[in-house]
């Protein structure tokens, strides 16, 4: 199984930091953002990863080269300024990611969910399962529903939108989930999933760990101190 990393967002609420500095170089707890998950990456077993950029990318490539300090290979997948969004950056990458089911992370988060796991999940045929985790501060209302491995829509009458978890991020997908996507076009994954799940093509689990989006520069802080300080 390879896993593909999403580095391509310009972080527009971590500026001006990342004016100079692409987001997933961005330094938390004395490494890079991304490095925290290459590492945990090559710790689980994994040996193929591909990368996905556009704001700054020359850098993350010229950081990270071919992976093999990391004892990973690493390919990369540029896109053009602007980006995909995360469903049209995987469909773009599909041609380095194989006809197997991949892992793919988003690059802006920290969580220490065990990427083994995706070795094992139950894939629905042709889906996606998707990581899921307590709604954080800044998105309280959630994405979807889960029950005993089955992801649910959120009854857009629900104004407490009762049960919903936030999506982490993390998910193993099954090439054909993209299939309908034309090559290069512009698509977020929400429209993928809403699509997806009432056809029964998402399953989902939930973690009970840490996790972290770091969407701002006050969420970057936050994770430094954390990994900084643990306890």
């Amino acid at each position: 199984m390879k896993a593909m990393i999403l580095a391509a967002g310009r972080g527009e609420r971590l500026r001006p930091l990342t004016d100079h500095t692409p987001k997933p170089l961005l330094f938390a707890g004395g490494k890079p953002l991304i490095v925290w998950h290459l590492e945990r990456l090559a710790a689980a077993g994994w040996r193929e990863v591909v990368i996905n950029h556009a704001h700054l990318g020359e850098q993350i490539e010229a950081a990270l080269g071919d992976g093999g300090h990391f004892g990973l290979h690493i390919v990369y997948s540029p896109e053009p300024a602007g980006a995909l969004e995360t469903a049209g950056g995987i469909s773009a990458a599909l041609p380095l990611l194989g006809t197997q089911p991949f892992l793919a992370v988003n690059g802006d988060i920290w969580c220490d969910w065990d990427f083994t796991r995706a070795h094992g999940v139950p894939l629905p045929d042709g889906g996606a399962h998707l990581v899921m985790v307590d709604n954080p501060a800044h998105h309280p209302g959630g994405d979807f529903r889960l029950a005993h491995g089955c992801l649910s829509l959120v009854d857009p009458a629900d104004a407490a939108r009762t049960g919903a978890l936030t999506y982490a991020g993390i998910g193993v997908f099954s090439p054909q989930f993209f299939a309908g996507l034309a090559n290069g076009a512009v698509c977020k994954l929400r429209p993928l999933l809403d699509a997806g799940i009432p056809a029964g093509r998402v399953s989902g689990e939930y973690h009970r760990g840490r996790w972290l989006d770091i969407g701002t520069v006050e969420r970057l802080h936050e994770l430094n101190s954390w990994l900084t300080d643990p306890q």
